[in-house]
């Protein structure tokens, strides 16, 4: 019997199998499921912004707000459940633009900022990107698997697909 395990806004969790991650309301906010199949721990994090430099102070106490410090704390969280980071793959979804603004504004273009910043992120870390559903101009519900890594998308005004 396997447990749903919600991730809120601003943060994570891991799990082990049987178990399964979701996390809602990602807008231009962007979902980071992580798994590594030997060990059958899954990871997902639920990020705001791109970067903590960007805050100054306002980093303190919530690092899973963003994207530069999130995934490098989900990553550590996993391996202390006895994960391999040398193992580790990754799904995404999310960074959509939900508000139409004329130009390319700061705030306009955030969910594409927290793409690159994601996809930076995980570079650095050298987790590879197996599958992504991110961009468009629409919100979505995500939930991972950890039995078998696999990532079901949910969107009310598009359906739902598998990653």
């Amino acid at each position: 019997m396997s447990n749903t395990i919600k991730v809120g806004i601003a943060d994570l969790n891991a799990v082990k199998a049987p178990d399964i991650l979701v996390t809602y309301a990602l807008g231009s906010c962007v979902g980071i499921c992580l798994y590594d199949v030997a060990t059958r721990i899954a990871g997902l994090a639920h990020i705001m912004l791109p970067t903590s430099s960007s805050a100054g102070q306002g980093v303190l106490g919530q690092p899973y707000r963003f994207a530069d410090s999130g995934i490098p704390l989900l990553v550590k969280k996993m391996e202390q459940m006895g994960s391999n980071r040398l193992r580790m793959k990754a799904k995404i979804a999310g960074g959509a633009k939900m508000f139409a603004a004329t130009g390319n504004t700061t705030i306009s273009n955030i969910g594409l900022r927290n793409i690159i910043a994601v996809k930076a992120t995980l570079a650095t870390l050298k987790i590879p990107i197996l599958a992504e559903d991110t961009g468009k101009d629409f919100g979505r519900t995500v939930f991972f698997q950890s039995e078998d890594g696999k990532m079901i998308v949910k969107s009310a005004t598009k359906g739902e697909w598998v990653l």
